[in-house]
């Protein structure tokens, strides 16, 4: 990886991948599976995939208060900001996955705009609670993408357990292989 702007591209397309599989195999569940209490941090499969949305959908939301103000993060303005880390902002899956569709696209189209300079200025954010922070955009955008991977991780392990094969899941399959380059 050449640059810090360079691997967040890596893993903005990596997360947008990873999202169009995972709910390709949740919308080949039961409804009764997808909705099912499976014990994780935020339930059912559902309620993983809501509140990962619900956390980009506050996380876009503080990234487009950066003090670059992108114009990429705009459509975010017409959000409301969730009141709640399990709230759910929509009532079925493909309402879901639409909305996943929509941000995954702002997360892709904004990360090409970031560069080094915009990079090292702070972000300046509340919490729900209302609490300030001031923090490095880029570990903060570090920690956007590992949050996403961590849920994930969680909603491939639900659908493990309910014998769905979710295949390889690794990010070094989206990083390119350079060995027919350096030839």
């Amino acid at each position: 990886m050449s640059d810090l702007a360079a691997g967040f591209r890596l893993l903005a397309g990596y997360n947008r991948w990873m999202n169009e599989r995972l709910y390709a195999l949740a919308g080949d569940l039961p409804e009764t599976e997808l909705f099912a209490d499976r014990g994780a941090f935020f339930g059912s499969v559902f309620g993983t995939l809501s509140h990962l949305v619900v956390a980009d959908t506050i996380w876009l939301k503080r990234f487009r208060q950066h003090a670059s103000r992108s114009e990429v993060l705009a459509p975010m303005d017409t959000l409301e900001v969730p009141r709640a880390l399990d709230a759910r902002p929509c009532a079925d899956l493909s309402s879901l996955r639409a909305r996943r569709e929509w941000l995954d696209a702002i997360i892709v189209t904004w990360v090409d705009t970031l560069d080094a300079a915009t990079l090292a200025v702070p972000l300046d954010y509340l919490n729900l609670r209302g609490d300030a922070f001031r923090r490095p955009l880029d570990g903060t955008l570090l920690h956007f993408f590992n949050h996403q991977t961590h849920h994930r991780g969680q909603i491939t392990t639900l659908l493990a357990q309910m014998g769905v094969d979710v295949g390889v899941t690794d990010l070094f399959v989206r990083v390119p292989d350079l060995s027919a380059v350096d030839r």
